[in-house]
């Protein structure tokens, strides 16, 4: 959606690695944002990305406008069943329909074999995955490691939203993550959320929205950590206004 940062240029250049031709798509999609407010404050800087596109194999940069890519209102409903009403899902109603109308419009357009998106919104990557299953769409969907800033905090497009106060605080969120992997041998599974909870919320300019440990292919919550499954611990923050997703596998 714009605001290109080293993570969605990571994408980009592992695309141009594995492909002939690249092309980038930048659209700010109206239809996931089911807070009118954060739609309206989202950056929109497209000149600051052309350029930084311009140092790498991007051979087309789309950037339509809304009447293109919804030239009718798009009354589509996709059904992703439980993969859809957690986390995101039961916080942003409405959010992965929206996502699943924009990156299935775009597939039909630009036609690609292979699509790239960064982990770090592994939720709506499971999403993404379960719409091409159910339309039989050819793309082979290709998932990218979360990029960093130095002091661990994720890299976001939002990040550039943060008032210095709340940006100095926020790698507190990967520091909590790091934690549960420290605890979860000594803690049950509800125990170390609620001491992660708690320990984020001890500074009062964050507010953790919720923090869940999950089965990574599901994504429905893990009771405990014997069950044999690949799991994942996935948090949303509110740093004053502004919303921060992060994730860590374990």
């Amino acid at each position: 959606m714009g605001a290109l940062h080293a993570g969605h240029l990571s994408l980009v250049q592992k695309a141009g690695e594995e492909n002939d031709l690249v092309v980038v798509s930048i659209f700010v999609n109206p239809t996931q944002f089911n807070d009118k407010g954060d739609l309206q404050r989202y950056p929109r800087t497209l000149e600051a990305d052309t350029e930084k596109l311009s140092a790498l194999k991007c051979d087309y940069i789309f950037a339509p406008g809304v009447e293109e890519i919804y030239p009718e209102p798009d009354t589509r409903k996709f059904n992703f069943g439980n993969l859809e009403k957690v986390m995101e899902g039961e916080f942003r109603l409405g959010h992965f329909n929206g996502v699943a109308q924009v990156v299935s419009r775009l597939f039909d357009i630009v036609k690609p074999d292979r699509a790239y998106f960064g982990m770090k919104d592994f939720q709506q990557l499971a999403i993404i995955k379960e719409m091409v299953k159910q339309l039989g769409s050819p793309v082979e969907i290709r998932p990218v490691a979360i990029k960093r800033e130095e002091d661990g905090l994720a890299m976001s497009s939002r990040n550039t939203l943060l008032e210095p106060k709340y940006r100095k605080e926020a790698p507190r969120i990967y520091q909590a993550l790091l934690k549960i992997k420290e605890l979860k041998n000594n803690l049950s599974v509800e125990k170390v959320k609620d001491t992660v909870k708690a320990e984020i919320e001890q500074n009062h300019l964050l507010e953790v929205e919720y923090l869940e440990i999950v089965n990574q292919e599901s994504l429905q919550p893990v009771k405990s950590w014997e069950e044999p499954i690949a799991k994942i611990a996935c948090i949303a923050v509110f740093a004053g206004k502004i919303r921060l997703i992060d994730n860590i596998g374990l």
